[in-house]
């Protein structure tokens, strides 16, 4: 008789066919049994070869609970839903197709749960794997950006406005149904526009059903980061997108809601400024402009610029 399935991994994949196999790789050798866990992989129109490789991992794992599903609608957001949709299991986790799992992290999750039955979400710990080497450029205040994310050395309650990162969390089935999953007005990167912000929005309806969402250090993964992707267009288009995706929910809101967000971008756009001269002053000129640069895109992408 096979184990119950404890935890369904939904993997959104976007022409990432020269990783996604390490992705499912990472997955499929697992310290959990592989009748506890399923992993749900859902293409979002991909042109490369992103389906052939999926299905042929599939076809030759087939000791594991893998499955391949396709989602027309354009957006991580739409990718997601889908992929909760047809997950069967009790569990929720959610994972990049760029992402290397640690070999425990599933059994670390459902234990997790186990010994925290008042957890109703839970994020991990998402290191960069920089190829060839991280930039001189980055800093801890523009990290974020390229998905790296660490909220505390021991487990923690998330504070009332902090979050996990999307690529690295957890959330019980029956809640993420509750709230009728992630909302597709932040799809996340449609085409060569982004809109973000998505999994705040998420995380901040969790609360409000009086969710508590736990931070676990030990559930890590590595995120790889290709250094020459990391152009101004492209910082541009992610840090933009976080002030577009907030845009989005502050005008759900109302104008006020807007108001004091435009008001706390300017103050953060100032303080970024002064970590700017911090830097100089620290012999560190390389990492000042990135850290001010990032705030006055995401202001241009909340005032719709």
């Amino acid at each position: 008789m096979s184990d119950p399935l404890k935890i369904s991994v939904v993997i959104c994949t976007y022409n990432r066919c020269v990783y996604i196999k390490d992705a499912m790789e990472s997955l499929y050798n697992q310290t959990l049994s592989k009748n506890a866990f399923e992993v749900i992989v859902v293409n979002n129109n991909s042109t490369d070869n992103t389906e052939q490789i999926c299905q042929s991992f599939i076809a030759t794992h087939t000791d594991a609970h893998f499955y391949y599903y396709n989602e027309k609608q354009q957006g991580a957001s739409f990718a997601r839903n889908t992929g909760a949709f047809y997950a069967r299991s009790p569990l929720l986790c959610f994972m990049d197709d760029d992402a290397i799992a640690d070999k425990d992290y599933l059994e670390k999750i459902v234990v997790f749960f186990e010994q925290h039955p008042d957890a109703g979400g839970l994020g991990g710990r998402i290191i960069p794997r920089y190829i060839p080497e991280e930039p001189r450029w980055m800093s801890h205040f523009v990290s974020s950006l390229v998905g790296h994310f660490h909220y505390s050395e021991t487990v923690s309650i998330f504070k009332a406005n902090r979050y996990p990162l999307e690529s690295n969390m957890i959330i019980r089935k029956a809640d993420f149904d509750a709230i009728k999953g992630f909302n597709t007005a932040l799809p996340g990167v449609v085409g060569t526009l982004r809109i973000g912000g998505e999994g705040k929005d998420f995380f901040f309806r969790l609360k409000e059903l009086g969710r508590t969402i736990y931070y676990d250090p030990a559930i890590r993964v590595q995120h790889v980061v290709e250094t020459v992707k990391l152009t101004r267009e492209y910082m541009y288009r992610v840090a933009s997108g976080i002030g577009r995706g907030e845009r989005v929910r502050m005008k759900e809101k109302g104008n006020w809601a807007f108001y004091k967000k435009i008001i706390e971008y300017i103050f953060k756009l100032g303080a970024s400024f002064v970590l700017g001269i911090k830097y100089t002053l620290q012999g560190r000129p390389s990492k000042a402009w990135p850290v001010i640069r990032f705030r006055i895109d995401a202001l241009k992408g909340l005032l719709n610029h």
